[in-house]
């Protein structure tokens, strides 16, 4: 396989994220050369890569066809996949099948961690996927004009503990606490779904919080949160936003920040020390 060190693959789901990367990587001199999932990726991200591929989930056989054909040397995973279509959207071909049927747990991260290790056999790298978009990374502190009080601090750090406790498990990224009282649990529907369930328990009192899995991944699955975060927490009049800081995304930053004071919704960016002890 001839390699054009030029040229970086995209592996798309859905959101802005791919067309961001896209963006990102031409600014840096890479063409990009795009994998589209049907039912995922956008007609708009399609449109601004280099060269294209459409394929359904699981077609890991055409999938590495495309890039070496096109001399793929570096690739990302870029953008969400929705989880429940493994149940009812996934076509896969004889090596996705095949490496389907090896793998024992059928959760985010390892099925990304197998599906990058085929990739990365066939002599094509796996990056992570902030590569050229570290600006993205939710900041540090308190980003809202309004502030936690005494009670939901005490609601932050007990949900930290219990979103990094069902993230060990590889089950998802995301809680909702009040009263330090877990009300819902992000598992494979995703956090908006999640969030929407638990704020209809907590209502004005929910607390959210979203962190990044012990042993984390860059390569693939970091949080995500945007204005549709805010939207949906302001749907339930939730109170809470807590993410961990530098080990998530954030889209739309200062969209996002307006729409939270607009709905007095407190938004920090979080820190652990090394003691455990949590830094805003």
């Amino acid at each position: 396989m001839s390699i054009d060190p030029k040229k970086i693959g995209i592996i798309s789901g859905s959101g802005q994220f791919p067309l961001l990367f896209i963006k990102a990587a031409r600014e840096a001199g890479r063409k990009t050369v795009l994998i589209a999932h049907r039912n995922e990726t956008s007609d708009a991200v399609a449109a601004a890569a280099d060269e294209v591929c459409w394929l359904k989930l699981g077609q890991l056989g055409k999938l590495l066809k495309f890039f070496h054909s096109k001399g793929v040397g570096e690739t990302v995973f870029v953008g969400a996949i929705t989880k429940t279509r493994i149940f009812r959207d996934i076509l896969p071909d004889l090596k996705g099948l095949t490496l389907w049927n090896k793998i024992d747990r059928k959760q985010d991260d390892a099925i990304l961690r197998a599906v990058a290790g085929v990739i990365e056999k066939e002599g094509i790298k796996v990056l992570e996927s902030t590569c050229y978009l570290q600006h993205l990374l939710f900041p540090h502190g308190i980003v809202t004009k309004k502030k936690p009080d005494k009670n939901q601090r005490l609601d932050i750090a007990f949900g930290w503990e219990n979103a990094r406790a069902i993230g060990a498990m590889d089950i998802g990224q995301c809680v909702v606490v009040r009263n330090r009282s877990v009300v819902a649990v992000e598992a494979i529907e995703g956090t908006d779904a999640c969030i929407a369930r638990g704020g209809a328990l907590a209502k004005e009192q929910a607390v959210v919080v979203k962190v990044r899995k012990p042993g984390q991944d860059f390569r693939f699955d970091l949080p995500a949160t945007g204005v549709k975060t805010i939207e949906t927490l302001a749907s339930v009049q939730g109170a809470v936003l807590a993410v961990e800081a530098g080990q998530a995304l954030l889209f739309d930053p200062e969209a996002m920040i307006q729409a939270a004071d607009a709905a007095g919704i407190v938004v920090v960016g979080i820190k652990e020390n090394p003691d455990g002890s949590l830094d805003y």
